[in-house]
């Protein structure tokens, strides 16, 4: 029965609509509660998939790919309890302000509250529904579940026209994506008559021994990984991220810089597995061929845009694009030689550091503003010395600094594409990660070493603590998840040896 599976997205269901009914409700206390209601539910969803994961009937039947379920729904639940802590108070801030001051009174129509965490939501819920996909339809109905309601959140969470540009950006361009994956979804089905994708890999493996794949497999395969490159602003669908991670609110960013970029690597894993690596083989040329020059380019193209950046949040969007070159680095190396178990773990480091490093941002404010400039960033030690440690700390991560876990984790990428035969690309991706080092190494000394100036005297605690209480927290984590990597890795491939 499929019903039992679906309890933790059903759990994350009923969630939102609890958030959307004490959203509404006319008293404030109720209405502050909204984050605990969040963070119960995922609570709850996490302690159910790893108490239930391995009970007969509550496990995904079908492919390796498919007992992901337990592991990136546990990791999915803890981030995201980390993410709504960093999102509390982010919507709805001046229209509360304006009711406690008695400006005005309390409407139901324009509160947004409530809605930003239905949505919150439902995005985590769709990043749990990719890993248990069985067919072609449900993997779609699943990441539009990850990615509408972030178009939504983008527009909320500033008031500044700016958002609402970049959430209309954002929404017309993965419009475009969906209708490029689901078309070559259809060609998909077409080439093998099936849209389970167990049937799928038995039907690729049977033309595969009979001479060949055909083309039109081979092309929807293209339009699909094309599409939901989309989600991992992978070039070349790259081009909306700096302008969406600069128009949202940092937390928000945060949000988007994991949730759907998760849900692409993993859909494309799951996808990939079906067309490829039979009896520890390999892609088929031609796509292996363009994650090869989508893994350059998106590396190479997000390391050198981040140079040039003078604002924190683009240089640390195009640094992100950057991160999905190495992921798509780990996926060319395929399942047999740890490339996949290499991607969870990177996904898990990428996770906390960009985290950490937004909420260090949404940490701080100037004139009432987030601050983004490097210019609001010489010298923070001085009045913000914790915050500026954890910019530090999340940037190294990210540049892949040892002992921290950014290091371990894009070694473990690195391992794979050389075992998997990708020589060249290990080095592109090496001259790349020096490349990075430019702009990583100045969010380091700039909050550290840098003399405070007239600007960056002016840079204030944000009104809400728990983005500098996240971002302590998780600098911590960078420093402390190195010793329990062997436990992780331990666990990664347990699954793939299934």
């Amino acid at each position: 029965m499929v019903f039992p599976l679906l309890i933790p997205e059903l759990i994350v269901l009923a969630g939102a609509v609890t958030c959307a009914i004490v959203g509404v409700s006319s008293k404030r206390s109720v209405r502050d509660a909204l984050p605990g209601v969040a963070i119960v539910t995922l609570v709850i969803t996490g302690l159910w998939i790893s108490i239930f994961a391995g009970v007969e009937g509550m496990r995904a039947p079908g492919s390796t790919l498919q007992t992901l379920g337990p592991w990136v729904g546990v990791v999915t639940c803890a981030l995201g309890v980390v993410l709504v802590l960093l999102n509390a108070g982010t919507a709805d801030r001046e229209y509360e302000s304006a009711v406690a001051a008695g400006k005005v009174t309390f409407d139901p129509l324009r509160t947004t509250r409530g809605e930003f965490y239905v949505f919150l939501l439902l995005s985590l819920g769709g990043l749990l529904l990719v890993t248990a996909a069985s067919d072609l339809i449900w993997l779609f109905l699943a990441l539009e579940l990850t990615s509408l309601p972030t178009y939504v959140m983008v527009a909320m969470s500033r008031t500044q026209g700016r958002a609402q540009e970049a959430a209309m950006k954002y929404f017309f361009l993965g419009a475009m994506s969906a209708a490029l994956f689901l078309y070559g979804f259809a060609l998909l089905y077409g080439a093998t008559g099936t849209v389970e994708l167990a049937s799928m890999q038995a039907v690729f493996t049977q033309q595969a021994a009979a001479g060949g794949i055909g083309v039109m497999g081979i092309a929807g395969m293209l339009l699909a990984v094309l599409g939901i490159g989309f989600k991992l602003a992978a070039a070349p669908m790259h081009l909306y991220a700096a302008d969406v991670y600069e128009g949202a609110a940092s937390p928000v960013t945060a949000f988007l810089g994991f949730v759907p970029k998760a849900a692409g690597a993993l859909a494309l894993m799951l996808l990939l597995s079906t067309i490829g690596w039979f009896d520890n083989g390999a892609l088929p040329p031609v796509l292996s061929v363009l994650l090869w020059v989508m893994a350059a380019l998106t590396m190479t193209l997000g390391n050198i845009g981040a140079l040039l950046q003078t604002s924190a949040k683009r240089m640390l969007a195009w640094s992100s694009i950057a991160h999905s070159g190495y992921i798509l680095m780990g996926i060319l190396a395929g399942p047999h030689v740890g490339g996949f178990g290499a991607v969870l773990v990177y996904l898990l480091a990428y996770g906390l550091s960009n985290t950490a490093a937004f909420a260090a941002l949404a940490a701080l404010r100037r004139g009432g503003a987030e601050v983004e400039s490097l210019k609001d960033l010489p010298g923070l030690r001085e009045q913000h010395g914790l915050t500026a440690w954890t910019m530090a700390i999340a940037s190294g991560s990210l540049l892949g600094f040892p002992p921290l876990i950014g290091f371990w984790g894009k070694l473990l990428l690195f391992i794979a594409a050389v075992a998997s035969g990708h020589i060249v690309l290990v080095v592109i991706a090496a001259l790349n990660s020096a490349i990075s080092a430019g702009y990583y190494l100045k969010l380091v000394a700039i909050p550290i070493m840098g003399e405070p100036t007239a600007r960056s005297r002016e840079v204030e605690r944000a009104i809400s603590p728990w983005p500098r209480l996240v971002g302590i927290a998780l600098a911590v984590s960078l420093l402390l998840m190195p010793l329990v990597l062997p436990v992780l890795m331990q666990q990664v491939q347990r699954i793939f040896a299934n």
